[in-house]
Parts: structure tokens; sequence; C-alpha cells
């Protein structure tokens, strides 16, 4: 099913023409949401903790952070750009009863609103602006002149020109050089979810892990197994995004592609296929989500143990000793 997909030419910035845009959280979408409508012409004010790094953030880059209550009464345009575990509280506590009609809420991602932990009054608009990519991508690309393409979806139309004002927004962040695809906040929620945990990061990281322990129990070096199963995982994702996998398998050895064909199905096969569906399902159904939830409502204890079990693994270890010895890598270390 095609999408339909909206450029520069298909709108306007005239939608927030006097409006004032409220950007909650400067952190990593918020920051370049709130800069990039600024450099666009909009009239911008940011919420946010002034003594936390973020808030000391938005100072230097010329915002004078407001609390969160303050910044929603002020604005006709209010982003919510915090950590989806946040949202519900934050909204609860200084959101909602400093909202009035005609106002228009404003999400970077569908988690909350999808999910029903924020329903919004009937009479605001709610929309959704996602740019596909980092929040400092989102910056350096518009800086240069370009564009994140973006995902803009209207969840309640309150005003009867809420399209209009989310492909503003969707413009002046940027979207509209890259394109602007339109969707729901279900389909960008659950794809989304679907993605981070199957592919992205649960199975990448899984991949990595189990084919670095493979190799280590096999008797190779550690820094060989690293090398193998995760260094060398960018140079491969960059030829795939740049043009696919027929380019990057035209890019490697005869060898790399007979292997990726011959070995590749019999790892991830229809049975990793049948659990990928479960994960679906388990999103679909709202399962992960009460997870989520109910983990953070427990100070995330699980979630944080998971963190310190996978930094003291041996591909975590090795790995940081290798790009030590590839300052061109720019390494970071947390």
């Amino acid at each position: 099913m095609a999408i339909k997909t909206l450029y520069e030419k298909d709108g306007s910035l005239q939608p927030l023409s006097g409006k004032t845009v409220a950007v909650i959280g400067y952190g990593s979408q918020g920051h370049a949401h709130a800069q990039n409508l600024r450099d666009s012409g909009i009239s911008v004010i940011v919420a946010n903790r002034r003594e936390s790094a973020n808030g000391k953030l938005a100072i230097e880059h010329g915002f004078d952070p407001l609390p969160v209550a303050d910044a929603v009464k002020q604005a006709d345009v209010i982003v919510v750009a915090l950590p989806d575990e946040a949202q519900p509280t934050v909204y609860k506590e200084s959101i909602e009863a400093n909202l009035s009609d005609g106002k228009t809420l404003m999400f970077t991602h569908g988690f909350n609103v999808h999910f029903g932990t924020i329903t919004p009054p009937a009479g605001v608009n709610v929309c959704m602006v996602a740019p596909k990519g980092p929040g400092h991508t989102v910056r350096s690309e518009f800086e240069r002149g370009g564009g994140v393409p973006a995902l803009m979806a209207v969840h309640q139309d309150a005003t009867g020109d809420a399209e209009q004002i989310a492909l503003a927004y969707a413009i002046g962040v940027g979207g509209g050089k890259g394109g602007i695809l339109v969707t729901n906040f279900k389909d960008e929620c659950e794809t989304d979810l679907f993605g981070e945990q199957v592919v992205l990061c649960g199975g990448l990281s899984e991949l990595i892990k189990k084919g670095f322990e493979t190799l280590v129990e096999a008797g190779y070096p550690e820094e060989l197994a690293y090398f193998e199963t995760c260094h060398e995982v960018k140079l491969i994702v960059d030829l795939v995004v740049k043009g696919g996998l027929k380019y990057m398998r035209y890019s490697i050895s005869n060898t790399a592609e007979f292997g990726d064909y011959y070995t590749g199905p019999k790892i991830v096969d229809d049975a990793t296929k049948a659990r990928m569906k479960d994960a679906l399902t388990h999103i679909q159904d709202g399962g992960f989500a009460k997870a989520f939830r109910d983990d953070y409502d427990n100070g995330f204890k699980w979630f944080k143990q998971q963190r310190e079990d996978n930094a003291q693994h041996g591909v975590e270890k090795v790995g940081k000793e290798l790009r030590a010895m590839m300052p061109w890598l720019n390494p970071v270390e947390m």
C-alpha cells in the first residue's frame, strides 16, 4: 500500500504564523526541533529544568527555559519531546490543566497516545511529527540546507486545520526537504517499536553478542571475534543504507555473497520469523507497553539490571580496548 508523501511545495509555514510553539524537553529531538523552528522564523519557547544539563544547553542556545505549566499556558502549539516513560506524569501534573480549546498538542512519537496513557481533551488538535533520524542529524541536515524525512499524523482534528498545522510544523523542522510521509499514530508507534526490538536494537545486539560468544567459545581470540561480529557491522550497514542489499552484495567478495545466501537463511529462518510475529503481536496488544510501564513504576529495576549486565559482556570490554586503537572513529566511552 503506497503512502502519501508531501514536500515543501505542498504546504507552507503560514499556519504557524503568529503562533507560539512550546517545545517541552530539550533532549535529543527537542533541541533540534526548537532550533530548526526558530531558524525557520517561528516563535519558539522551551520548557526544561534550568539546572539540568539540557536546561543549560537550552540557555547556551539562546532560549530561556520555563516551567512546563507556564510554557503550555503561553503556547498555541505544545510539543511533547520528553522520554516516553516521563510523559504521562508531566502531562497529568503540568500540561493537562493548562490546555485550552483550539491549541495543538504535538508529539514526536505515538506511544502514549496510542496506548492510552495520555488522553487529550476533545477541544485540542493532537498531531505527530516524527523525523526518521536522531536529533543531532535532524539539526545538522537542516543547517546544511537539507532535511531528514519525517512521519506526520493527525490523531484528532479539533480546529479543522490540524493537518495544515502539522504540515507547517514538519516543514519548519526540515522534513519538507526530505519528504513528509503521512501516517497515523498506530502505524508509527507499532512499526517503530517492532523495528527497535526485532531488528535495529534488540535483534542486532543479540546477533552481535551470540556471534561473539560462538567464536570465543570455539577458542578464537576475542579481538578477532570483535572485529568480525561487531566492528564490521557498520561497514555493511553503510553499504545497505546507501544502495540496498543489492549494492552491499555488489561491494563484498563473491565468497561473502555466497555465504550470505548459503548460511543467512539458516540463522534467521522461518522459526525466527514466527518469533518476530509473536513480538509484533505483543506490541500490538499492548503487552510490551504494559511491561515497560510496570518496570518504570517499579523504579526500572529490571531495565537497569539488564543495562548493567550487558555492560559487562566480553564484546563490550574488548571493544573498548580496540576502539582506543582507532582514533579516527572518535570513540565514545560511557
